[in-house]
């Protein structure tokens, strides 16, 4: 009799133990259930990190970790189930949509703050502002050198982002317009690789997103509007995005907190803190 009562509380235990209304209470479920994985994007990173630190001291039991790689690459990883949010600077591309839906995974995105893209050049540099049909043609390689720009020194060094950058397929669309990139362009990983090479390239040119703007480069004006917090809000400045954050389906659990998190009051002083621009 006694043989049979043990089994029969092991039993019992052994069912509490996959049931997930008491799985959930335990320490270790309860780890794994908030753990939280963004990609994506480098110029959603510094937002994604700077939101995901003042998110975890709030929710102690969340763990969030943020990597960069490019749009590309964070939309890759949420239709290969490899994270939970998929940070981009573009929207996501039809044929990505279609690649998810083979996967059963539905992609939604939700706007968590907007952004110019700012085109900068060295300190050293006298231009002050340039067109988008010039940008057009000093990256399709038609203008090669400052002179032809009201700019100083010689050559025109292009510095472009590399292909898995939301930020490459926004400033193809807005500047290049279909015409190719001059196949001399230096192709960079992330807006910070861009920002620094600018940095210390006398006769540079790249583009990088307005978090990233610092005392050590120059923004340009464009079309002779300055990038800035307000010239993107009221829609003067043309070389603008929204900044998203894919799911797998509506945002649910820890990562539909995060974003919430981030949409908040709080969460849209971190947005404007790190450089970018609020979307209320």
């Amino acid at each position: 009799m006694k043989k049979f009562v043990k089994i029969a509380v092991a039993a019992a235990l052994a069912a509490m133990l996959v049931t997930p209304a008491f799985a959930w209470n335990w320490p270790w479920a309860q780890k794994a259930g908030n753990k939280l994985s963004t990609q994506g994007s480098t110029t959603v990173l510094p937002i994604a990190q700077a939101e995901a630190e003042v998110f975890m001291k709030t929710n102690k039991a969340a763990d969030v970790s943020v990597s960069g790689g490019g749009s590309g690459v964070g939309i890759a990883a949420l239709i290969d189930g490899s994270t939970d949010i998929a940070n981009s600077s573009r929207p996501i591309k039809s044929k990505e949509i279609v690649q998810a839906k083979q996967k059963g995974v539905n992609p939604v995105g939700t706007i968590i703050a907007n952004d110019g893209i700012a085109v900068v050049i060295n300190n050293g540099n006298s231009a002050v502002g340039l067109t988008i049909e010039q940008l057009k043609s000093i990256y399709s390689g038609e203008i090669t050198k400052w002179s032809q720009v009201g700019g100083s020194g010689d050559t025109i060094v292009v510095i472009s982002r590399d292909s898995a950058s939301g930020t490459f397929e926004v400033f193809n669309e807005l500047v290049l317009k279909g015409a190719k990139l001059r196949p001399d362009s230096l192709m960079m990983a992330s807006n910070k690789e861009i920002a620094e090479t600018v940095a210390k390239t006398p006769g540079a040119i790249g583009y990088v997103g307005l978090g990233y703007l610092s005392g050590d480069l120059k923004a340009l004006k464009v079309n002779g509007v300055i990038p800035s917090e307000e010239t993107v809000l009221n829609g003067e400045y043309k070389l603008a995005r929204p900044l998203f954050m894919y799911t797998n389906g509506e945002p649910k659990g820890t990562a539909k907190d995060f974003i919430d998190f981030i949409l908040s009051a709080e969460g849209q002083k971190i947005v404007k803190a790190t450089g970018f621009v609020v979307i209320k």
